[in-house]
């Protein structure tokens, strides 16, 4: 991140005004997160503000006392933040019913579908507005198959995003990424193994079925092109993916390419939807007071929320007209992850989106179906051993099988690999916790 001290003297301008405190930003590489953070929180290295996360051991930081509960603090000094998101959302970062996070605005549910060339879809006059499930858009794959050689109709996102995968996340609550998985549309809290349910085993035969059709790349299982490159280098017609408002815009930017996008599922939240992205007060803090002071105005005062997000006016961005914003000439020296931190209600949309995009996205979080489990987050230290194991039958089996590439007929193989390395202990610890987790939360 370059120029962060010019926008944090910025921000010091309105901060040194409101709540007499300076700011000084600190980024940290997300390859060395983990491992500086630790050292942050362990020794007595003065930090007032931090992103915590479910995916970066937000739970055992409160349980080794690193972080501060934060319900009085909001209380007295951030007493309208509560009202700036959907209050399940809101109250999914407590634990042993206090708060330790405020979860940052942004898209926290997802709905699911596919993302697909404007360019070809216009040449052949294909349409998504028949299509109503995924094997519904054989003939949309094979009219690409049979007319653009060398251009593979269905790409995958990653090793990890694959086909197989993408057509089940929908429906599941992931509980993070170890074996056991919640069915939303159960509305339960019973943790079940995705992979002997029948919509995996569904979703493994249609992979095969469009495989074995040359929909998908010989080498799926294997290649490490994901498929924004593939796309912009002509390779790949489309993908799916998890989605939300302005996604077609947000993915024409990414691959150079305009895109089209239909969803087929219908949005959902799941366990990390606010846990993922957090700001929390360490107990390093050398004023716990101020630090609530600027965390509210990350929530309610747009100057700040835009300065962080977007830079500095005039230099990292400019008016685009029509109250949106772009890219000055010769582009920007300033990039930050801003769903990651604070209200992006308050901030400025670039030029291609809609300008009701917030609006667009609050309707959206606010109408998705949210998970029993909303805000539990597994610990899975208990199971370390066997989790290690199960990784390494994954790995042999997971990314054949859910590109397509390997027949069906061994998921049986895979699922008594799984049960001899200790998958069903992982679940049933992760079934133990969650049960603990919705009896101290009153969840039923």
């Amino acid at each position: 991140m370059k120029e962060v001290g010019l926008v944090q003297d910025e921000i010091s301008k309105i901060t040194k005004a409101k709540i007499n405190a300076t700011v000084k930003l600190m980024p940290i590489d997300i390859g060395a997160w983990t491992q500086q953070v630790n050292l942050l929180l362990a020794g007595n290295e003065p930090v007032d503000l931090l992103v915590t996360s479910s995916f970066f051991n937000y739970s055992s930081q409160v349980a080794k006392g690193q972080l501060l509960p934060l319900d009085d603090l909001l209380a007295k000094y951030a007493p309208t933040v509560k009202d700036t998101m959907e209050p399940a959302i809101f109250g999914s970062t407590k634990i042993n019913g206090k708060m330790y996070g405020v979860p940052s605005i942004r898209d926290t549910a997802a709905d699911h579908g596919i993302a697909a060339r404007k360019d070809l879809m216009d040449k052949y006059n294909l349409s998504f507005d028949n299509v109503k499930t995924y094997a519904d858009l054989d003939p949309i794959f094979k009219t690409i198959k049979d007319n653009e050689p060398g251009v593979y109709p269905l790409v995958q996102r990653s090793q990890t995003n694959t086909i197989a995968n993408e057509l089940v996340r929908g429906y599941t609550d992931y509980l993070g990424d170890t074996p056991g998985v919640l069915i939303i549309e159960n509305q339960d809290l019973k943790v079940v193994d995705l992979y002997e349910t029948q919509r995996y085993k569904d979703a493994l035969q249609q992979a095969r079925k469009w495989y074995q059709a040359g929909y998908i790349m010989p080498d799926a299982a294997t290649t490490q092109e994901g498929n924004n490159s593939l796309i912009k280098a002509g390779k790949g017609f489309s993908y799916l993916s998890n989605m939300k408002p302005g996604f077609a815009t947000q993915e024409t930017t990414v691959n150079g390419r305009e895109m089209v996008t239909a969803s087929f599922v219908p949005p959902i939240s799941t366990s990390d939807s606010g846990t993922g992205f957090m700001i929390s007060i360490p107990k390093n803090t050398q004023d716990a007071d101020r630090a609530a002071q600027l965390l509210n105005l990350l929530y309610t005062d747009k100057d700040v929320a835009n300065l962080l997000a977007n830079g500095v006016e005039g230099k990292h961005y400019v008016d685009a007209g029509n109250g949106q914003i772009k890219a000055p000439e010769g582009g920007s020296n300033y990039v930050f992850n801003q769903w990651e931190v604070g209200n992006n209600a308050l901030t400025k949309v670039w030029q291609g989106m809609d300008a009701d995009i917030w609006a667009q996205t609050k309707e959206f979080n606010k109408n998705s179906t949210f998970s029993k489990a909303l805000g539990f987050s597994f610990d899975s230290s208990p199971v370390k051993t066997e989790v290690a194991a199960v990784i390494n039958v994954n790995n042999q089996y997971k990314a054949g099988l859910e590109s397509g590439t390997i027949d069906p007929s061994k998921l049986d193989e895979f699922v008594k690999k799984l049960k001899a390395a200790g998958m069903d202990k992982i679940i049933a610890e992760k079934q133990k916790q969650l049960d603990a987790w919705a009896k101290a939360n009153n969840v039923q």
